[in-house]
Formats: structure tokens, C-alpha cells, sequence
């Protein structure tokens, strides 16, 4: 069940579990038992709210903390040619949201570029070029770690590197029909 910021689960956490606070980006630990509202449930990861109110993000990797199973990406294509390496990256990079924002990073514009390039020892490089919704988001390394390894989990991918800028700058415009549909934009 994805949850959008709407109907909120409150869920006792079944062991120590390692999280990002948001909006600032700094890792914490929340301990066994720590009663925390689930506000989030959207590509692989989770936005909760601790007993003091304050936003955390916990990985998809640790749902098992939650009582949660751990996400599965189906619509990867088979094939490590650049063509289907190119839409597979588009497809990964569909499934990282910031955490505040119920849309993925896709979706609110925040890609700009993705380029497949064939090693000549064999593999593909991929280079990406992304922006965040503000250029003081402390959630910025975050989305750019997590890009990179869902880039790297795909078969052919040898290396990758996303760089972030900030020109041009983003804006609400990048936003697709579906991302201004999703916030009542539209």
C-alpha cells in the first residue's frame, strides 16, 4: 500500500534503524521500539514522522524495521545495449522521490540529461545531469546517492556519475502534466 501523506500508519519500530532527517540530510539512528507515523511509502523508501514530530526518511533496504518487505523494480528491460540501458535508467530514476514531495524526480523535473556511453573494455558508462527544487536542499546528496545506486543495480552499468547544477535553475515549469496533476497544480 503506498501511502501519499494520506490516511498515516503508526508503526513500533522492530529494531534499531538508521535514518535521514529531513530536510537537512543528516543520518540518525532511531532505536527498537521508537513509535514513528508512516506519512510516505513511495520508491522504495519511507517518509516517517518520530515522537517528536520530526521527518525522517529510513531506506527501502531497511523496511523489515518497519514490518515492511523491502521494494521490487519490475519494468526493467533485458538487455545491456545502450538504448535499453538509457530506458532503464529513466525507469530507476522513476522510482527515487523526495521524501517531502509525493513525486517522483522525473516527474518534478529535477533530471535534465542522461547520456549512455559503451566502455571499450565492455559495459556502459552513464552520466546524468540533475537539479533539486532548491539549491540548499539538504536532501540533495540523498537523491544523488540514491540515483547513483539504482544506476549501478542495473545490468551493463559500469559506471556512473550524476552531477548536480543548479543552471539553469529549476523551476515549477520543468514539472510534468502528471507531477502538477498530483499536487493540484493543474
Amino acid at each position: 500500500m503506498s501511502m501519499l501523506g494520506y490516511g498515516r500508519e503508526s508503526i513500533c519500530l522492530h529494531r534499531d534503524v538508521n535514518v535521514v532527517r529531513i530536510p537537512d540530510g543528516t543520518p540518525d539512528t532511531l532505536p527498537q521500539g521508537h513509535i514513528v507515523t508512516l506519512t510516505q511509502s513511495l520508491g522504495g523508501n519511507f517518509t516517517v514522522l518520530d515522537e517528536t514530530g520530526h521527518m525522517v526518511r529510513i531506506a527501502g533496504d531497511d523496511a523489515d524495521a518497519l514490518g515492511k518487505e523491502p521494494p521490487i523494480h519490475t519494468n526493467i528491460a533485458s538487455g545491456t545495449d545502450p538504448e535499453t540501458i538509457e530506458k532503464n535508467v529513466w525507469e530507476v530514476l522513476r522510482t527515487i522521490y523526495d521524501p517531502e514531495i509525493p513525486v517522483n524526480i522525473v516527474e518534478l523535473g529535477l533530471v535534465y540529461h542522461c547520456q549512455v556511453k559503451p566502455l571499450p573494455a565492455g559495459g556502459n558508462e552513464v552520466h546524468v545531469i540533475m537539479t533539486l527544487t532548491a539549491p540548499g536542499c539538504g536532501m540533495g546528496p540523498v537523491l544523488q546517492l540514491d540515483a547513483e545506486a539504482a544506476i549501478k543495480s542495473l545490468p551493463g552499468v559500469e559506471r556512473v556519475r550524476v552531477e548536480v547544477v543548479f543552471d539553469p535553475p529549476w523551476s515549477r515549469d520543468r514539472m510534468s502534466e502528471v507531477a502538477q496533476l498530483q499536487l493540484g497544480m493543474l
